[in-house]
C-alpha cells in the first residue's frame, strides 16, 4: 500500500463517492464473445505486439461485474479501475482497447485460446498461474480479506479450518480459503457469496479490501464485517500467454506501465475509483 493511507471511516466516505451501479462482485455475465478483431496469435503465429498494433486494437477480457474494478456506470458505460488503465496502456501502443465480457473461467479460456491479448479483470499474481502466464509488472497492490456476518467468531485466516466459504472457482481468494482449510462452494459472483453468507449457509468469503468496502459503501446497513486479513498484499498485474509471441507485447506494457505510474495516471485513476492509492507495494 501507498504510505498515503487514511482510516476505514475515510476509506468508506471516500468510495461512497464513486459511481459504481454496476453489480458488485468477482463473477460475471454469458456473453464471452470476443469483438471483431479479436487475438489470433494462436493460429497466425508472429509477435502479437505487430498483430495488435496492424488491427488498432488489443482485446482485453473482463468480467463488467466486479466493481469498482470492472462495472457498468449509471449510463451503462463500462468503466472501472482496470478498465480505464487498459484504456490507457492501449493509448501508450498507439491502439485502442476493446473488452470482451464474460465468466471468469470463460476469459481464462479465451485467453489461453489466443481470442484475447490479456485479461483486465484485477488478476492476482500467483505462483500457479506464474508457471503458465507471464505477467506484467504490477499496476495495483490487493490486501486480500476473511468476510463474515457481525457476529462470527472467526478472526484469523487460521480459523477458515473447516468452515465453508464461497468464491469463484479458480479463483486465488478460493485458493487461499481452501489453503487454510475451508471447504469452498463455487459462485457466479460476489453478489451471489454476500447472499449465501447473509443466508447463514457460509461462514465467509474472501475478496478484496476495496471491494468490500465498495459493497458497504452501497448498502451501510449490511451486517457484514472484516474479520481477518492476508499479511502480504497481493500484486495485481496483466497475464500474458507465456510463449515467445507475446514476449514484445510483454515489454510494450510493461513499458506502458512505467509511464503510466511516473506521471501520476495509475495512481489518479485508483484515487478514483477506489478513494486511496494502490499502485505502490
Amino acid at each position: 500500500m501507498s504510505s498515503e493511507k487514511i482510516s476505514r471511516r475515510g476509506f468508506l466516505s471516500a468510495v461512497a463517492g464513486v459511481a459504481a451501479l454496476g453489480l458488485t462482485g468477482c463473477g460475471g455475465n454469458d456473453g464471452g464473445d470476443a469483438p471483431a478483431g479479436s487475438a489470433d496469435s494462436a493460429d497466425a503465429g508472429g509477435d502479437l505486439l505487430s498483430q495488435i498494433r496492424d488491427r488498432g486494437e488489443m482485446v482485453f477480457a473482463t468480467e463488467g461485474t466486479w466493481s469498482p474494478w470492472t462495472f457498468h456506470n449509471e449510463d451503462g458505460d463500462l468503466t472501472g479501475y482496470d478498465i480505464e488503465v487498459a484504456r490507457a496502456i492501449a493509448a501508450e501502443l498507439g491502439v485502442e482497447a476493446s473488452f470482451a465480457e464474460g465468466e471468469w473461467d470463460g476469459l481464462l479460456a479465451g485467453l489461453d485460446s489466443g481470442r484475447y491479448d490479456t485479461m483486465a479483470n484485477g488478476v492476482s499474481v500467483t505462483p500457479e498461474r506464474e508457471e503458465k502466464y507471464a505477467f506484467t509488472e504490477p499496476y495495483a497492490y490487493n490486501r486480500i480479506v476473511v468476510i463474515t456476518t457481525g457476529g462470527s467468531d472467526i478472526a484469523s485466516m487460521e480459523d477458515l479450518d473447516g468452515r465453508t466459504t464461497a468464491n469463484t472457482l479458480g479463483s486465488s481468494y478460493a485458493t487461499l480459503a481452501e489453503s487454510h482449510g475451508a471447504t469452498n462452494t463455487g459462485v457466479d459472483d460476489f453478489n451471489q457469496t454476500i447472499q449465501l453468507l447473509q443466508q447463514g449457509r457460509i461462514d465467509a468469503t474472501l475478496n478484496d479490501e476495496i471491494v468490500f468496502y465498495d459493497y458497504m459503501a452501497q448498502h451501510p446497513d449490511a451486517d457484514l464485517k472484516i474479520a481477518a486479513e492476508n499479511d502480504e498484499p497481493t500484486h495485481v498485474a496483466f497475464p500474458l500467454r507465456r510463449e515467445e509471441a507475446t514476449e514484445g507485447l510483454l515489454d510494450a506494457v510493461n513499458a506502458a506501465i512505467e509511464t503510466l505510474r511516473g506521471d501520476g495516471t495509475l495512481a489518479e485513476l485508483s484515487n478514483e475509483f477506489f478513494g486511496i492509492d494502490i499502485t505502490e507495494a
